[in-house]
């Protein structure tokens, strides 16, 4: 059985992130990895702060503290919000962190040694106002390509396209605001990313299970020409450049977009370092990453929103690829499209979109985590809107997979005082029962197996749906009165579904699944997993005599009025955002 290694697009660390964020990476990597986990895979799911950069910078800046102790203190902040999600990391590591520094020296100087890398003499921006350098974000102004009056100067964050800080018209600092700025030549590290063109497009051509998106993004950029691309920025805050390996470029930092995919790397090692020492937590390392010491047989599936498909199917495989050395490269991409407020942007600054920290006030997380992977933005955008949400809350969890737990439980309680009955025969409506969830469960794994979120959950809540349409069929509330043996019957088959839905739907709803799980025995079904065996392993596994808790309510209903209230909290007026 191979062995699966996950990693999600790295959050930046400044500030929390919002629902688009989560949904576009995070979320569905852990979706995916609880997944495997209950199919019995090993599972390595990587996760960390991206802390350097000039928005970092900036952060710092504006809240008037050390950038150092800015970042400590937000990867802290993004890790309590992430576990409140219940997004179950194996490690959530940090950039800014030795083994990050190490890689990535490590790296350039293997791209180096392999001429894969040269010095050049390039313009930039440097503002008299602030007196230094202004690289990437430092600067903004008017996109050349879309006419966008608020481009940074890496990528315009409207039309996507990469830019250099030179390109923007009418280009101002972001840290003064001044346009009283000028161009001058400073020396940088570039990375030949042209010279290697050929190999990332043979690499390329063999992922052909990869979605679309995802293709026609990587084949999109390798069409136009893959240019060389400056990895070394007029920064203090980042990976310093060891003067040994590039003289010319002593005093500056790697660009945070070449340190921050290392990051991977550097937070597995991170991972190997806490539990280990020396050569042991060298060989955990390699075991994951080297193909060449153990990693062969690692399925390496990554997630990201489709602005960050360019840098992992381009320019991080070209410094893998140009390292010469055999490390792993990424088997699976799921890239996402975005998810939008009421068809516009969410907004920190002017309160519009719900972000990971409100969100947790409003509702629990298993009703964020269903409603975002539900409606998740594969195939193309989706609109987060309040009242899709108190649907998804309504219908789904409290109306069909809650209400089925609820009446399954309180007819067992009531009549047979929370135990499982062995009375009655199984018949026809029993078969078709079984019939019926296993074909929903097989459609459920199909869909998991190919990253299809959104056809996973349909598949979900079809096979919850099959529990309450048996009931309406059996109607155990009223043969209890005439037909004891029968309403046993329906009960204890209930209660076995009940059980393949804990199982099946935790990857998706954990907290109420491990609740639902924890109120029958607990060596019943100790041993299922989340595979197509899963309804013929729960039946058998539900015995007559075992003491089912009821687990109480699994989900709240959303009031109209509670929804009303938060669109009018949160801008949700339908109108596009800012």
């Amino acid at each position: 059985m191979p062995r699966h290694l996950i990693t999600s697009a790295l959050p930046y660390i400044n500030g929390v992130k919002h629902l688009g964020n989560l949904v576009g990476s995070m979320l569905p990597a852990d979706v995916y990895a609880r997944y495997l986990r209950a199919g019995g895979h090993e599972v390595l799911a990587i996760c960390a702060t991206d802390e350097h950069g000039t928005p970092a910078e900036l952060g710092a800046l504006a809240e008037g503290v050390d950038v150092a102790e800015y970042c400590a203190r937000h990867h802290e902040t993004q890790r309590e919000l992430g576990e409140r999600f219940g997004l179950s990391w194996d490690w959530f590591g940090r950039t800014s962190r030795p083994q990050n520094h190490e890689l990535t020296t490590h790296f350039a100087k293997r791209l180096r040694d392999e001429g894969y890398t040269d010095i050049r003499t390039t313009a930039q921006v440097y503002s008299l106002a602030d007196g230094r350098f202004l690289p990437d974000r430092y600067v903004e102004g008017t996109c050349p390509n879309c006419g966008y009056e608020r481009a940074r100067g890496d990528q315009c964050e409207n039309c996507g396209k990469q830019l250099e800080p030179t390109e923007l018209i009418d280009p101002r600092s972001s840290v003064s605001g001044s346009t009283d700025i000028e161009v001058r030549d400073s020396s940088h590290v570039f990375l030949r990313q042209s010279a290697l063109a050929d190999r990332i497009r043979a690499w390329v051509d063999t992922k052909s299970d990869w979605p679309q998106l995802t293709r026609s993004i990587a084949y999109k950029w390798l069409d136009e020409g893959l240019e060389d691309r400056g990895i070394t920025r007029d920064l203090s805050w980042g990976v310093p450049v060891d003067p040994h390996d590039f003289p010319e470029a002593e005093g500056k930092v790697f660009y945070v977009w070449f340190d921050a995919p290392i990051g991977y790397l550097a937070a597995t090692r991170e991972w190997a370092d806490a539990g280990r020492g020396g050569d042991d937590a060298q060989a955990a390392f390699d075991s994951w990453w080297r193909t060449d010491r153990g990693a062969g047989d690692v399925t390496y599936t990554q997630f990201m929103g489709k602005d960050n498909v360019p840098f992992h199917t381009l320019s991080f495989p070209a410094t893998i690829l140009g390292s010469g050395e055999d490390w792993k490269l990424v088997d699976r991409l799921k890239s996402f499209n975005w998810l939008t407020y009421y068809g516009g942007k969410f907004s920190t600054s002017q309160g519009r979109g719900v972000f990971m920290s409100d969100a947790l006030d409003l509702a629990p997380a298993d009703c964020w985590r269903w409603y975002l992977m539900a409606n998740a933005p594969e195939s193309d955008d989706s609109s987060f809107t309040w009242e899709l949400f108190g649907e998804a809350v309504n219908k789904d969890l409290v109306g069909t997979f809650g209400n089925f737990v609820n009446r399954t439980a309180t007819q067992l309680d009531r009549h047979f005082d929370g135990i499982v009955p062995g009375e009655g025969e199984d018949g026809e409506p029993e078969a078709d029962l079984w019939s019926r969830v296993e074909l929903r469960l097989g459609e459920y794994v199909e869909a998991m197996d190919a990253l299809q979120f959104r056809r996973a959950a349909t598949a979900l809540r079809a096979l919850w749906a099959e529990g309450n349409g048996y009931l309406e069929v059996r109607e155990p509330w009223k043969t209890v009165k005439v037909d004891r043996d029968r309403t046993a019957c329906t009960l204890r088959n209930a209660m076995a579904v009940a059980l393949v839905d804990a199982v099946a739907s935790a990857p998706f709803v954990p907290e109420a699944s491990q609740r639902l799980r924890a109120a029958f025995p607990a060596d019943a079904g100790a041993e299922l997993q989340l595979d197509p065996t899963l309804a013929s392993a729960a039946r058998a596994a539900v015995d007559a005599g075992d003491a089912f808790e009821t687990p109480g309510l699994l989900f709240a209903k959303l009031a109209p009025e509670q929804l009303a209230e938060w669109a009018d909290r949160f801008g949700g007026d339908g109108e596009p955002g800012e």
